[in-house]
């Protein structure tokens, strides 16, 4: 009778340490729905994957407490990082490099969002297959991370051009190209398929994420990405990985649903039409990666960049943990 008595207390003890354990392991699952969650975006494609977060948000369906702005100038968006004005931000992958080095790891990558979405577009007059072809031309750029690319590009492929920055914003750009005031451009997604549909006379010569891959380490161009503020991260992890859950659903409904996605990037700020954007998304290169993958990836990216234009990364590789890995 005593056997069987401490056999029971024993199995007691086993359940309640399980129970326990459980619990535990429960409550550190449970996020604070309350915690003002500050996120920036740029519009374009770069924004383009928050656009379903953004209308579960707006009906009150996503899980944490989103405090969402769209913005179009990058400057805007890294100076809300840097002051902390913004926890999480959508933007170009250089940009979050720069900052890493600037404000010596206070911000980092969390995950990567967009790949190559530059295009070089021709008047349809102007002959280009590859880039050999660029040799000796002037070429339209808009400033920072388009000329960045498109020189790092022509200097893997020792192809000497020159790369005019007098159109310095893509919109700018892509309005002067679709009016034919430019003959040869490098225009990003979904500006470029606007400018097309204003212009059908337009070509899209040269896929450069395509040409990157021929050059650079293959899948390395990686132009967009969300970044975080460290405090932020060490202090709400489980929040953190709440949002990625939330944000990779919100990616994926662009492959899921081109139309429905389109529609609330219209109304979320994040393109103007949303007829356009839904026949630029499958051009946009929209993605979802984390993690050591993320690692990989980007890292490649900004040894790229490092030996053509330094400055565009911040002046140097950041260290190791400029990655924000979730455990």
């Amino acid at each position: 009778m005593k056997k069987l008595t401490r056999i029971l207390s024993l199995f007691t003890l086993l359940s309640l340490s399980l129970t326990l354990c459980c619990c535990a392991a429960f409550a550190e699952d449970r996020f604070d729905a309350a915690l003002p969650v500050r996120v920036y975006t740029l519009n374009g494609a770069t924004g383009f994957g928050m656009a379903g977060l953004i209308a579960d948000a707006q009906a009150g369906e996503a899980a944490l407490n989103y405090e969402f702005t769209v913005e179009s100038d990058p400057s805007v968006v890294t100076a809300a990082l840097v002051s902390g004005d913004c926890d999480l931000a959508a933007l170009p992958t250089n940009a979050a490099s720069v900052l890493y080095n600037k404000t010596e790891g206070a911000v980092q990558v969390l995950a990567l969002n967009t790949r190559g979405v530059l295009y070089l577009v021709t008047d349809g007059k102007t002959k280009v297959e590859s880039l050999s072809d660029l040799e000796g031309l002037t070429v339209f750029a808009p400033a920072q991370n388009p000329s960045f690319i498109l020189q790092a590009l022509c200097d893997a492929a020792e192809v000497k051009l020159t790369i005019d920055n007098s159109f310095a914003q893509p919109a700018e750009l892509g309005a002067a190209v679709a009016a034919g005031e430019v003959t040869l451009a490098v225009l990003p997604e979904p500006l470029l398929t606007a400018a097309r549909i204003q212009n059908p006379s337009l070509v899209a010569a040269l896929d450069l994420t395509a040409a990157w891959d021929e050059v650079m380490e293959p899948g390395s161009l990686v132009q967009g990405c969300v970044a975080v503020r460290r405090a932020f991260a060490e202090a709400h992890p489980v929040e953190l990985a709440k949002f990625l859950e939330e944000y990779g659903a919100s990616v994926a409904l662009l492959t899921e649903d081109a139309e429905a996605a389109a529609e609330k990037i219209e109304a979320a700020g994040l393109f103007a039409k949303a007829a356009v954007a839904a026949k630029a998304i499958p051009n946009c290169n929209v993605c979802f990666v984390t993690g050591e993958e993320m690692r990989q990836e980007l890292s490649a990216f900004l040894v790229a960049m490092l030996e053509t234009a330094p400055q565009s990364i911040g002046g140097k590789l950041p260290e190791d943990d400029f990655y924000c890995i979730l455990k």
